[in-house]
């Protein structure tokens, strides 16, 4: 065997290992996770970077391809039948574009299903970490950054303790994520501590009141001159995001500032069974085998891309 795969499967199977089910909580081990699509820049056509696809399949889960400008009827459907959704990076407006306004249905789906105790959790990456800030304000509070294309080790607050996405890290991989530049960020906006009054530091949002109530803050970072938060997961729902790409470090190679050491690796592994993990607690089911077997990712195939794009492999939908 391959030993890049074989130690993948060693990080994987001791993130398992480290699981614990409270007894009597029903747990689908069979999660199938939507990623959203948004559009592509200058063209008529959807796609989605094929990194998120892997990264989510490497902890388990199986995907779904979410389709932009659909019906609310479609939505709301789908939303019935998988069991988490994943809002990717881009550079589509998250006020108007077809991402931002499917995604706006699942937010709100999932607000209602979690306060009913019908579990379902939402990650957002990148311009998926800012729609979730909007989202939940109600308000546009990026600033500018210089942040575009930089790997930075992380500045973890004091409500870390607390955390739920870093609970199963091994010491040596927090400590490689202090010290070591293991997240990777491509953004040029940014959800500034300064826009949101964020003082002091390691507690929380005292400008935002929505913002302040809601999430809780696990990291920060700068670019020099400008703080901004980089991770952060929701008080009381399954909602969490990074300003920074995960998926990235073991599945990306086409910019040469993406890490790719063994620590950053591990870091890919253990966020992906984190939120897989989280999925496995959503009993969403599609109505049928058939319809569920039409709607996976795997109807699709990727296309090579890395020439000419940020991403290795992407998906396109017409």
């Amino acid at each position: 065997m391959n030993g890049y795969y074989v130690v993948c499967f060693l990080i994987f199977l001791r993130a398992v290992s480290t699981v614990f089910i409270p007894p009597g909580v029903e747990i689908n081990n069979n999660p199938v996770i939507g990623v959203l699509a948004q559009e592509e820049y200058g063209g008529t056509n959807a796609y989605i970077a094929a990194s998120y696809v892997k990264y989510l399949e490497s902890a388990g889960a199986r995907v779904v391809p979410v389709m932009i400008n659909r019906s609310v009827e479609h939505y709301t459907q789908l939303f019935r039948s998988i069991n988490g959704i994943l809002f990717p990076g881009g550079g589509v407006s998250i006020v108007s574009s077809g991402y931002a306004k499917a995604a706006e249905i699942f937010y709100q789906h999932a607000i209602e299903a979690n306060s009913n105790g019908d579990y379902f959790p939402v990650w957002g990456t990148c311009l998926g970490f800012q729609l979730l800030s909007k989202l939940t304000s109600g308000k546009l509070l990026l600033s500018h950054t210089n942040t575009s294309g930089v790997a930075l080790p992380l500045n973890f607050t004091k409500e870390l303790k607390q955390s739920r996405m870093f609970e199963d890290f091994p010491d040596d991989l927090m400590t490689s994520l202090t010290t070591e530049p293991l997240t990777e960020n491509s953004h040029k906006w940014s959800l500034t501590t300064k826009s949101v009054s964020f003082f002091p530091p390691g507690q929380r949002f005292n400008g935002n009141e929505k913002l302040r109530k809601f999430y809780r803050i696990l990291s920060t970072n700068t670019d020099g001159q400008t703080e901004f938060v980089s991770t952060m997961e929701a008080y009381d729902w399954p909602i969490y995001g990074t300003q920074w790409h995960p998926e990235k470090n073991a599945f990306e190679w086409t910019r040469s500032y993406i890490p790719h050491s063994a620590p950053a690796v591990k870091t890919t592994f253990y966020m992906a069974h984190f939120f897989v993990n989280e999925a496995r607690k959503s009993l969403h089911r599609f109505s049928s085998k058939e319809e569920e077997q039409k709607a996976l990712i795997y109807n699709y195939v990727p296309k090579y891309s890395g020439m000419k794009s940020p991403f290795e492999q992407i998906y396109i939908f017409n």
